[in-house]
C-alpha cells in the first residue's frame, strides 16, 4: 500500500528497522571482534583447562532440565486439559506461578533447606538419633542433580503454558475418530494429542533452556561450572576479556541450536487443527483422581509453595519488617527506575517497529523485527560482554563532540545506569515484539483498508484503531518485561555503576557472604511483584491474543 504510506516515510521506517536490528546484532559482532583480537595463547589454555569441564557441566545440566521440564510441564498441561479431577481448576492457576521466582533465589532457598545444618537434615538427625552428618548419607544439593531439580521446578511453566495452549486448540475430530475406531484414551494421547503438540513443547523447552543458560547466580551458588559462569570468572577474576569472548563464541553455537528449536516450534502452525470443538474431559474418580492431583501439585509445591513459605518465615523470624534496612528503599527505587525506563524504551521500539511493519507490509521491516527479537536468546552475561565495546565507543564519540566545547564528559553511558538500560532493552526487546505481533494478529487488515478508503492517515489509524485494540497486549508486555528486568542478575552484576545496587544484586551480595536469609525481604518483593504478570498470562492464555495454538511470546 505505497500510497497509504508515502515513500519518504517508508524510507524512515526502514531506517528505524535497520537501527533496531543493528542494536541487536552489535553485541554479537563486538564479541567476535574481541575474540579474534585476543592473545593466541589464550585459546589453548581454555581448551585444556576451562572449556571441557564447563561444556560437560552445561550439557548435562541442559539435558537434565530438558527431561524434567518436559515431564512436569507437558504432563501437567495434558492432565489439566484432558481430565477432570479434584483441584483441577485451582491447579490451572497454580502451575505457572513458579515463573515468578528467579532461579537463583530458589537455589539459595534449597541450599538452606537441604544443607547439613538445614531443617530437613536436622529433623532426620533428631528422628533417627544421628549425631552428625558423618553418621548418614544425604544427597548433596550443591551438585548437577540438585541444579537440575532447582532449574526444572522453576522453569517447567514455559513448557506448561505453550503445551496447554496447543492442547486447548486441538479439535476433537481426530481423537473422536480414533475413539470410534476403538483406540483407548491413553493411545489417543500417545498417537495423536502429544505428537500434535510437539512444536509447542519444543518452543517452550527452548525458552526454558535459554533461561538455564542465562543463569549465573544459581550455577555459582550450587558449584556448577557452566559456560556462563566461566565467561563471568574469566572476564572478572582472571581479567581476560578476549578469553571470555572466546568462551562466548562457543556458547553461541549452543544458543543457535536452541533458537532453531524454538523457531521450529513457532513455525509449525500446521499441526493445529481448524476444528475448535474441544474434546470432552475424562473424569477421574477415586484414587486415580487424587493421584493425578498430587502429581500435578508436586512441581507447584517444590517450585513455588515451599520457597514462598520459606521467604515469608525468614522475613518474620528475622524481624526484617520491623528492623527494616533503610538502604533497601534506595535499592528498590534504583531497581524500579531502571526497569521502568527500560520497559518504556522497549515498548516504544518493539510496538513501534511492529506497527510500522503492519502499516507498510514491508518484508524488510519484518526482517528487522525478527533480528531485533534475537536478543532474548543471548544470556545476560553474553549480552553485557558484547555491549561493552559499543557502549565505550558511544562514550568516546560523545567525548569527541564535547571536547569542542572544552569539556570532557567522561563515561556517560558505561559509568551510569544507561548501560543497564541498554542491556535490558537489548535482552528483552523480544517481549514487546512478540506481544505486538500476537495483538496485531487479532486485528483484521480490513480495518486498515477501510480507514485508507476514507482518507485516514497512518498516524490516525494507529491512534484510533490499533492502540485501543492493542491495549491488553501493551499492558501484558509491559508487566512481563518490567518483572524480567527486576529479576535480571548477570547483566546487572557486570554493567551496574559503582556503588549502585538493585534488588537482585542486593540479594546476591548476601548469598556470596553465606547469609542469604538477610536478603529475604528483597527476594519476597521480587516474587510478589512477579506473580502479577504470571496471573495475567494465565488469564489471557485462552483468549485470542494467542490464536491458532501459537506459543505464547514469553
Amino acid at each position: 500500500m505505497p500510497h497509504f504510506f508515502a515513500r519518504p516515510m517508508r524510507l524512515l521506517a526502514m531506517a528505524f528497522a535497520v537501527a533496531v536490528a543493528a542494536f541487536a546484532i552489535a553485541p554479537v559482532a563486538s564479541l567476535i571482534r574481541i575474540a579474534l583480537q585476543g592473545d593466541a595463547e589464550i585459546w589453548p589454555h581454555l581448551m585444556a583447562y576451562v572449556l571441557p569441564a564447563a561444556l560437560a557441566d552445561t550439557l548435562m545440566l541442559l539435558a537434565g532440565v530438558a527431561i524434567l521440564t518436559v515431564i512436569a510441564g507437558a504432563g501437567s498441561a495434558f492432565a489439566v486439559t484432558a481430565y477432570r479431577f479434584p483441584g483441577r481448576d485451582t491447579l490451572v492457576w497454580l502451575l505457572p506461578l513458579p515463573l515468578a521466582f528467579p532461579t537463583y533465589i530458589v537455589a539459595y532457598i534449597y541450599v538452606d533447606i537441604l544443607d547439613s545444618f538445614g531443617p530437613v537434615q536436622g529433623a532426620a538427625r533428631w528422628i533417627f538419633g544421628w549425631r552428625s552428618a558423618a553418621d548418614y548419607w544425604f544427597p548433596n544439593v550443591r551438585s548437577i542433580g540438585g541444579a537440575i531439580l532447582v532449574f526444572s521446578f522453576v522453569l517447567y511453566p514455559y513448557v506448561y503454558l505453550a503445551a496447554r495452549a496447543m492442547f486447548q486448540t486441538q479439535g476433537a475430530a481426530f481423537t473422536e475418530a480414533a475413539r470410534i475406531l476403538g483406540a483407548s484414551h491413553l493411545r489417543r494421547a500417545r498417537d495423536i494429542t502429544l505428537p500434535l503438540a510437539r512444536p509447542a513443547i519444543a518452543a517452550g523447552l527452548a525458552l526454558a533452556l535459554l533461561e538455564t543458560l542465562n543463569d549465573i547466580g544459581a550455577s555459582e551458588y550450587l558449584g556448577i561450572r557452566t559456560l556462563t559462569l566461566s565467561i563471568f570468572t574469566t572476564w572478572l577474576n582472571r581479567e581476560s576479556l578476549p578469553g571470555a569472548a572466546q568462551i562466548t563464541c562457543v556458547m553461541l553455537t549452543l544458543i543457535a541450536g536452541l533458537v532453531a528449536l524454538e523457531r521450529y516450534g513457532r513455525g509449525a502452525r500446521q499441526f493445529s487443527s481448524s476444528d475448535h470443538k474441544s474434546a470432552e474431559r475424562v473424569a477421574l474418580h477415586g484414587a486415580y483422581g487424587w493421584l493425578t492431583a498430587a502429581l500435578c501439585f508436586l512441581p507447584v509445591l517444590l517450585g513455588f509453595v515451599l520457597p514462598l513459605v520459606f521467604l515469608a518465615r525468614e522475613v518474620v523470624a528475622r524481624g526484617l519488617l520491623i528492623g527494616f534496612d533503610p538502604d533497601l528503599i534506595r535499592h528498590a527505587l534504583n531497581t524500579v527506575a531502571l526497569a521502568a525506563i527500560a520497559t518504556a524504551a522497549a515498548l516504544v521500539l518493539g510496538f513501534g517497529l511492529v506497527t510500522l511493519w503492519r502499516v507498510t507490509q514491508s518484508r524488510f521491516i519484518g526482517a528487522g523485527a525478527f533480528v531485533g527479537s534475537l536478543g532474548y536468546a543471548m544470556p545476560g552475561t553474553v549480552l553485557a560482554l558484547g555491549l561493552l565495546s559499543p557502549l565505550v565507543a558511544m562514550d568516546e564519540a560523545i567525548n569527541a563532540i564535547t571536547q569542542f566545547a572544552g569539556r570532557n564528559s567522561g563515561l556517560l553511558i558505561v559509568g551510569s545506569g544507561a548501560a543497564l538500560v541498554f542491556a535490558y532493552v537489548a535482552r528483552f526487546l523480544a517481549i514487546p515484539i512478540g506481544f505486538a505481533q500476537a495483538g496485531f494478529s487479532r486485528i483484521s487488515i480490513e480495518f486498515d483498508d477501510m480507514a485508507r478508503v476514507v482518507g485516514a492517515r497512518p498516524r490516525q489509524v494507529t491512534r484510533a484503531i490499533h492502540m485501543p485494540l492493542m491495549r491488553q497486549a501493551l499492558w501484558g508486555a509491559a508487566l512481563l518485561m518490567f518483572v524480567d528486568c527486576l529479576k535480571e542478575l548477570p547483566a546487572t552484576l557486570l554493567l551496574r555503576p559503582l556503588n549502585v545496587e538493585t534488588l537482585s544484586t542486593y540479594i546476591y551480595q548476601f548469598a556470596t557472604r553465606g547469609n542469604f536469609e538477610e536478603g529475604s525481604l528483597a527476594a519476597l518483593i521480587i516474587v510478589l511483584v512477579g506473580i502479577l504478570p504470571v496471573i495475567r498470562m494465565v488469564r489471557h492464555a485462552d483468549a485470542a491474543l494467542y490464536p491458532q495454538g501459537e506459543p505464547m511470546p514469553v
